[in-house]
Order: structure tokens, then sequence, then C-alpha cells
């Protein structure tokens, strides 16, 4: 359709906007920009340490739980942690799980889930900051890549520089020690599903199975090159969490924050500032935060999804305020509450930018209304929620546990034929009978009929006789299975239900399976 517009002089009223085209035929945006190269300086502080007191135990915990035995007798594995596939069991210290009982593991799955809620409500994204898998491994590879090439300014100085020998060798250590990091994590994990010291000894003998070798190799790879290569690509990208988190938190969660209503208005002299007469906050621009930060983020632009919340740049900012004879805490953990509230009284109710004068009294101290962090802040409703849905699973899981039977019968009527008339005039009905033993010790089981007067069973692989008691042995730790003819003369009354009934001899344990004893005429 064609529009005959009468070209005119521009309407004044309309005002242009100020915009630039992003995606047109003539410039298209590329579809994989190059990741810029993260160098964090190494941090010292409280919050250091306390991350290299979870990566040793985190990774403690990862490759020695495999190595620690149990002994649970001579019929059960001596490993205290075992995932059994061929058996189809999990081992956990005195603890054993069998296939049908796998709702423990999804009660530990939503206990994870509310325990990351939790924490993320109470404490912000700290399982991020300091136990999560990737920021535990990535802080061993940073650790190796320190120790070999230097801390930040020695890196990007030999990033930059050219291929000498020094260079070579210094990437080809580092990388080398890498894979080592790498082999070992997938080496830990197999262990988990085999016993330990068998499986290690066949590995280095080049007899363990090839998945074994095949889950070593995809484990060396990944951590290789999700630790080693990708590092905050990973967090950013290919984490989910950091879009969740948002929902998780409120203006009471901790999380790291510049208090910008003491920092700003920053310089880097203050000095000169101050003697010229302008009012300056504690910040001096000094970027410390920023070169610490394993995500090469500056926290000063407030909030952002990448922010893994490990504290570093609290430890190189409180450096900073040591060396000026400044209060600590420019960086800090707050909630959004206290932060609020203190950038109103630094703004004097938001109606200027901040000033410093109005947080500071004349000899240097923060003013009376200024908040700090209370503890008892945590302890709130929503975390208090969370804190009882956990709990609550947790110990319904350990009831159960504790009251849990370690006998268990499952019971198959045979389909074709449903019954048998005997040449006497009797019925006879054929049932499978499976008797778990969940004990990893042979017991003595008793198993009897209770109801259908006048029946009696006939179990043709232990006995010849009829009656309605046997007893038989059961496997330790196994199923044992056998098939029951259960006789009853016509005549008898038209009762179809019964039950079988078994019992160990300690009459500590004890299952019950109702089933239908089939006769001519009977509904089927």
């Amino acid at each position: 359709m064609n529009l005959d517009i009468a070209p005119g002089p521009p309407d004044d009223r309309v005002e242009p906007f100020d915009v630039e085209q992003v995606s047109t035929r003539r410039k298209r945006q590329p579809l994989y920009a190059a990741r810029k190269k993260v160098f964090p300086k190494r941090a010292e502080g409280r919050f250091r340490r306390f991350k290299w007191i979870v990566m040793l135990i985190t990774l403690g915990v990862y490759c020695v739980s495999p190595w620690i035995r149990w002994y649970r007798g001579p019929y059960a594995p001596d490993q205290a942690i075992l995932v059994d596939l061929a058996s189809r069991r999990f081992f956990f210290f005195f603890i054993e799980i069998w296939p049908q009982e796998f709702y423990y593991v999804a009660g530990l799955l939503l206990m994870a889930g509310f325990g990351l809620f939790l924490v993320t409500s109470a404490v912000g994204r700290a399982w991020c900051g300091y136990a999560c898998p990737q920021t535990v491994w990535v802080d061993l590879i940073l650790a190796v890549e320190h120790a070999i090439e230097g801390d930040r300014n020695a890196r990007i100085k030999l990033d930059a520089a050219p291929w000498t020998l020094d260079k070579i060798v210094k990437r080809v250590a580092k990388h080398s020690i890498w894979l080592l990091i790498g082999a070992a994590t997938g080496g830990a994990w197999i262990f988990y599903f085999a016993d330990a010291r068998s499986l290690a000894s066949a590995l280095f003998k080049g007899e363990a199975p090839a998945v074994a070798y095949a889950t070593v190799a995809v484990l060396t790879s990944a951590t290789y090159i999700l630790g080693g290569l990708m590092r905050e690509q990973v967090c950013t990208f290919m984490c989910p969490w950091p879009r969740i988190q948002g929902a998780m938190l409120d203006e009471n969660s901790l999380v790291v924050t510049y208090n910008d209503w003491r920092g700003e208005p920053h310089s880097r002299h203050a000095k000169k500032a101050q003697a010229s007469g302008r009012l300056v906050g504690d910040c001096v621009d000094c970027n410390a935060c920023v070169a610490v930060c394993p995500m090469g983020i500056d926290i000063r632009n407030g909030q952002q999804m990448e922010c893994i919340t490990c504290a570093l740049c609290i430890d190189a900012c409180d450096g900073v305020m040591d060396k000026l004879a400044k209060p600590r805490a420019l960086v800090s953990y707050a909630t959004l509450s206290e932060y609020a509230g203190n950038v109103i009284l630094a703004t004097d109710g938001g109606k200027n930018v901040v000033q410093p004068n109005l947080v500071r009294n004349a000899d240097g101290s923060f003013v009376e209304g200024i908040r700090h962090f209370n503890c008892w802040v945590i302890f709130r409703p929503r975390v208090l929620f969370y804190a009882a849905i956990w709990a609550s699973i947790g110990i319904a899981m350990l009831v159960h546990l504790a009251l849990r039977e370690r006998l268990a019968l499952n019971v198959v009527h045979d389909r074709n034929p449903q019954y048998v008339l005997d040449s006497d005039g009797s019925i006879r009905n054929g049932y499978t009978l499976r008797v778990l033993n969940m004990v990893p010790m042979p017991r003595r089981i008793g198993i009897r009929l209770e109801g259908l007067d006048g029946a009696t069973m006939k179990i043709p692989e232990f006995s010849k006789a009829e009656g309605r008691r046997f007893t038989i042995e059961a496997d330790p730790d196994a199923a044992t299975t056998f098939k029951v003819f259960v006789t009853r003369q016509a005549k008898a009354a038209a009762v179809s239900g019964f039950r079988f009934v078994i019992e160990d001899e300690n009459h500590s344990d004890q299952a019950t399976y109702h089933a239908a004893f089939n006769t001519p005429g009977a509904p089927k």
C-alpha cells in the first residue's frame, strides 16, 4: 500500500530520541564474544583464611571418605560409604539403603534444597562463595597458578609476554598440575562405587573396568575445563542459581555491600581534596576490591548477578582502611534494610547526594543514628520457616530409619493356572514368595499361614511335608525366592482371603502379606 505524504518542515514539538540501531542488516552483533581474562590478586584476611579452611575440609572429605572402613560383618562390604550398583544398595556407615527405600534419597535432596534456601535467605550466596564445588576447585587451581606464575601483576605480564622457554615451562607445569587435580577428582569419585582398595590396585594395573577409565577421563576433562579454563564463566553463564537466588533474598538477607553512604564521594587524592575544603568519603578509588575479585566485578556498582559473595573484596578493602587508619567495613556484609537506613541518613532523606559530614562527628566517629549489623536479624520468620521444614524432614527420616523393619515379603500369585483341582477334590493355589533379609547376617525365618482354616502349605525346595508353619534360611543382605503351594479342601467354608506371615527367630522383625485363594466360580 502506498501512502502519499507531502513533505514539510519538521515539527518542533516532537523531540527526537538519542538512540542507535543495535541489530540491523548492516550491523550485526557477534554471536560469540571472547572471554576477557581475569587475573585475581591474592587476598589476605579473615574471609580468605575461612575459605582456605572450607576448601581443606571439603576436599578432605571428598578424597578421604571412600577409604574409611566400617565393619558390618563378614557378609557385607566394609567400606563406610559405598554405592553398590551391582547389588543396588547404598551404604553410609551404619545405614543401608535398598532400592525400594529410595525415598530416603528423595528426603536428602529435599533437605539439600531447603538447606540452600535457608542459607541464602540468611547469609546470601554463602554456598556459592565458600562451599560450591566450582568455587572450591577454582580456589585450588588459582593457588597452583599463583605458586607457579606469581601474583596478579606477574601473571598479567607473563600472559602478554612472547613465548619463551621460561613461559613454556611455567605453562606446561601449571596445566600439568591442573590435569593431575582433574584426575584426582575423577579418581576419588569412582572409589565411591566400588571397593576403593581393590579398584585402586586394578586401576593402576590397567585391569579396572572400561567404565572406570571413562569416568576418570570425563571428570578430569570437566575439572580442567570448568575450573581451569572457564572459571567465572561457569558461575555467570552456566549455573542457574544466580538467577534463582533473587527470589530467596529479602531486605534482611546478609550480602556483601559497598557502603557508599560513607565511601562517597570517592577520591584518589583525599588529602588534597580535604585541603581544598571539599568533602570526600573513605573510598580512595584504589580498586583493591576489583583486583581480588575472582569474578572480575566491581562491588561498588552494587549487587550484581555475578557476585558469589566470597567476601574477598572485604578483606582487600579492610587492608586498605588499616593502612589509612580508617574504620574497617567500607565493604562489608550488610542487609538491605540496614544499608537503606544509612543512605537515608547520609543523603538527608534522599534530598541530596551522599554527604560525609552527615554520618561523621567532628572527631571522625560515626553519628549515633548509623545502623550496624545485628545478628538477631538473621532469626526472622522466613529463615525460621525454612529451618523448621529442613529439621522436620531430617527428624522424620531419622525416626523412620530407627523404626523401619529389616524384613520384607513380596508374594506373586500364579496366573496360569490360577488354581488346580486335585484328584482328592482339594484345591491348590501356587505362589512365589520373595523374602528380603535386609541385614548383613543370615537369619532363620519362620513362615506361617494365618486364616484359611484347614489349609496347608508345601515348600518343595525345603521340605516334602505339608503344614501351616515352616522355617527357612534367609541369605544375608539378599532376597530368597521360593515356591509355595497352598492346598485346601473344596468343601471348606468359602473364605478366599488369608495372610502369609514371616518372622525371624528372635521375633525382632515381622512382615505380613494379604493374599487371595482362588477357587472355581470365585471372581477373578
